[in-house]
């Protein structure tokens, strides 16, 4: 009767649906000098759980409380230069020099004159959109032509 019970738990364990209890059951059967032979390779497993929650850590850790203090210093200063730097190396309003007016006013003329000839570019081939216009209802039209012979030869394949 123990035998199905452990089989039992050990398939809800393998689901993942034991209980703590349940578990506790298992490493107590396990612990055991004589286990079922079918179920040996479960007492490795079960051993090491046991064993590992019986280490414990003791070596003592060192806190260098003097670095932290060092390194937050560090970053306020390098957060400073940083902000010093930003503020002195701003571009000001008065910089820009006469040749850099001058400058930005013809490449402006320049882009005006482009996008002037593109319009007209654009205005010269407007019709192109009619005449497609056009050609599409002229391809309905086609569709209506000879109605009474594609009524009377409907398995015959139509001309194109």
């Amino acid at each position: 009767m123990v035998l199905n019970n452990i089989e039992q738990l050990l398939e809800k364990y393998e689901d993942g649906l034991t209980t703590l209890k349940e578990e506790a059951q298992l490493k107590d059967y396990f612990k055991q000098e004589t286990v079922a032979p079918h179920l040996e390779h479960y007492k490795a497993i079960f051993g090491y759980y046991i064993a590992n929650q019986q280490e414990t850590f003791t070596k003592n850790v060192p806190l260098n409380a003097k670095n932290n203090y060092k390194i937050k210093w560090l970053s306020v200063a390098a957060v400073a230069v940083l902000m010093v730097g930003i503020y002195f190396n701003r571009p000001k309003e008065d910089t820009i020099t006469e040749a850099d007016r001058l400058a930005y006013n013809q490449a402006k003329s320049y882009l005006e004159l482009v996008s002037r000839t593109f319009n007209k570019g654009t205005a010269q081939v407007h019709y192109l959109g009619a005449i497609n216009k056009a050609g599409t209802q002229v391809d309905y039209l086609k569709e209506m032509e000879n109605p009474v012979g594609r009524i009377l030869n409907n398995n015959k394949p139509q001309k194109q």
